[in-house]
């Protein structure tokens, strides 16, 4: 196709090879009306398989013109003059793996690079900038961002070196906008990209799921609550920003130079969701269970702190840290300014992204066959046994807050009755006293504290005690009470006779056992193993849900080498034999002959 120097645009895509590059030179060059130069750290334009295909955007414009290489080190400023010359336009992005982790490397490619490329920019007269930023920079790393707009400051505690100094690069071009000297710059910060080609997110997801690690984290466990949300952007979204931004400036320059823009797809997702459709289409999988959030921040701060003191380019290390970073925080924000100002809307839906990026990365999938999200969410085995209701939801820690306040509500119940010396009337009523009392206080300080709006006490009071449930038991559930206690008296009955005839020494060694730990467990330390029950209770049943199989078969191993020892045992036991008939030989006699007569 011929070219018209007239209509088409110049433009310089610093790192072009990157992962976002990549996918901005294609979507430049199939919009037909850009020459693109790609510009990168390699010294020789270097084809991917899929690439010097004839048919490929990229081969077929290096053959016709439209598009060409230059070796840029963005460290030295007179080879960003060499490649940005003559061009209108620069798109300029880095990448992560220019940073690793060394500060000295780091600061001199991103920062002092993005210095060298506003310097470079105004010497060849380039009209305008599109830096490629993060969203990274305002993140804290321990706090929530729930729909953040662009008034949002810099983060305090950045969650690594990389989004330090991409914060810093991102402040310098912001500050290189001059309406007046020609240069136009702003900032996009996408959110989580993702897509084909892409060397951090959903390798680190792969890289997890084949470590040790997963055992422990994050696909056999819902990191901190399931309602974690996150904004995430497909690549190819994140490049069709980038050419809003550039059309942006050129006709609302006031409006859109140095500013900044949130970049997402439009669609927040919970975190582990969204990191389970990934993984299944490429046969990872793990069995939910949500794990609290206070053992969360535990994980966090020991990986924290692996992270910090070993090899930091130990990718396990580096990759779990990311992951439980990403699930453990919502972080979502608000592009209501990017879709007014830019005309920025997503061109591939996040269904569909996920789709494109599992099968481009369909030679890293599993061998083994996946199991569909849906199986995954199946209702356990000890929830069944709970009775998949209120009470499991509470001791599994489906809701981490509502199932907190029942174990300190419990607790102190616990405290109250067991832990304290008193009496069990004398704690039954200082305990109604203490109702009385707070509901009292309630009634007379809650005008005072919320003001004269709210509804008077004896309503508010009056419609708490008229909410409280009234105590009903229906006739099917007193049948079934009165026939389960009927059934037990009759096994008790059974178990007494079978004892009485004393010919099963496996039923006598199981009651006297059964017994002797009822005297030691409940009547003589009964509050201790109330204690240790309730603390048992909120955690054993947590992890028994995760290991449901290996505990089983721990249990049964155990049963069966008790069931071993007492059989050993009670097979060198005599059984009693039952004493002789004693016949009386003389009134059998009398019978007989009485008989005869």
């Amino acid at each position: 196709m011929a070219i018209d120097d007239d209509q088409s645009k110049t433009c310089v895509v610093l790192g072009g090879r990157s992962f976002i590059g990549r996918c901005l030179v294609v979507r430049l060059l199939k919009l037909g009306n850009w020459i693109v130069r790609v510009a990168d750290s390699a010294q020789t334009l270097q084809l991917d398989p899929s690439e010097s295909k004839h048919d490929s955007p990229l081969s077929r414009a290096l053959s016709t013109g439209r598009a060409s290489y230059a070796h840029v080190d963005v460290r030295h400023k007179s080879t960003i003059i060499n490649a940005i010359e003559g061009s209108e336009v620069v798109f300029y992005m880095d990448d992560i793996d220019s940073c690793n982790n060394d500060f000295y490397i780091g600061y001199s490619i991103i920062v002092q690079g993005a210095k060298n490329v506003i310097n470079a920019c105004r010497r060849c007269k380039v009209h305008r900038l599109i830096y490629n930023s993060t969203t990274d920079v305002v993140i804290d790393k321990s706090h929530d961002i729930c729909s953040g707009n662009e008034t949002l400051l810099y983060s305090s505690k950045f969650k690594n070196l990389y989004s330090e100094l991409k914060a810093q690069a991102e402040a310098f071009v912001l500050l290189a906008n001059d309406i007046d000297g020609g240069l136009l710059t702003c900032s996009l910060r996408p959110s989580n990209v993702f897509g084909p080609g892409d060397k951090l997110l959903l390798p680190s997801l792969i890289e997890v799921a084949k470590s040790g690690w997963a055992k422990s984290l994050s696909f056999q466990f819902i990191i901190g609550s399931d309602q974690t949300i996150s904004d995430f952007t497909y690549v190819e979204n994140v490049a069709h920003a980038l050419i809003c931004a550039e059309a942006a400036l050129s006709s609302r320059m006031l409006i859109v130079s140095g500013k900044v823009f949130f970049i997402t797809n439009f669609e927040p997702a919970k975190s582990w969701q969204f990191a389970l459709c990934m993984l299944e289409g490429l046969g990872y999988y793990r069995p939910i269970i949500k794990l609290p959030g206070v053992v969360v921040q535990m994980i966090v701060f020991l990986i924290k702190w692996m992270h910090s003191n070993m090899n930091s380019r130990n990718i396990k290390n580096v990759s779990v840290y990311n992951i439980v970073q990403l699930m453990s925080h919502t972080t979502t924000y608000n592009c209501s300014a990017a879709e007014r100002h830019i005309d920025y809307s997503p061109i591939v839906s996040l269904d569909d992204g996920i789709a494109l990026t599992v099968k481009s990365f369909s030679h890293l999938a599993k061998d083994l066959p996946s199991t569909r999200l849906g199986d995954l969410i199946e209702q356990s085995k000890v929830e069944e046994l709970l009775g998949g209701g209120q009470v499991a939801d509470i001791l599994l820690w489906r809701n981490e807050r509502r199932s907190f306040l029942w174990f300190v509500g419990v607790g102190f119940l616990y405290y109250w009755f067991c832990v304290c010396e008193r009496m069990m009337i004398s704690s039954t009523a200082e305990l109604l006293l203490l109702m009385i009392v707070v509901v009292s206080g309630y009634a007379k300080l809650s005008p005072k504290v919320y003001g004269c709006a709210r509804l008077s006490p004896k309503v508010s009071v009056c419609s708490i005690w008229r909410t409280l449930p009234c105590f009903e038991v229906s006739e099917t559930c007193m049948r079934s009470c009165v026939r389960s206690m009927v059934k037990i008296w009759n096994g008790v009955g059974d178990v007494g006779r079978s004892l009485a005839q004393g010919n099963d020494w496996t039923l006598f060694f199981k009651v006297v056992l059964s017994i002797y730990f009822f005297k030691l467990l409940v009547v003589n330390s009964f509050p201790t193993s109330m204690g240790v029950g309730l603390g048992f209770l909120f955690s054993l049943l947590l992890v028994y849900e995760q290991y449901d199989v290996e505990m089983d078969g721990l249990v049964g191993v155990s049963f069966e080498m008790m069931r071993q020892c007492v059989v050993s045992v009670t097979s060198r036991i005599p059984v009693p034999t039952p004493a002789p008939l004693c016949i009386n030989t003389t009134t059998t006699k009398s019978k007989d002959q009485r008989h005869n007569n």
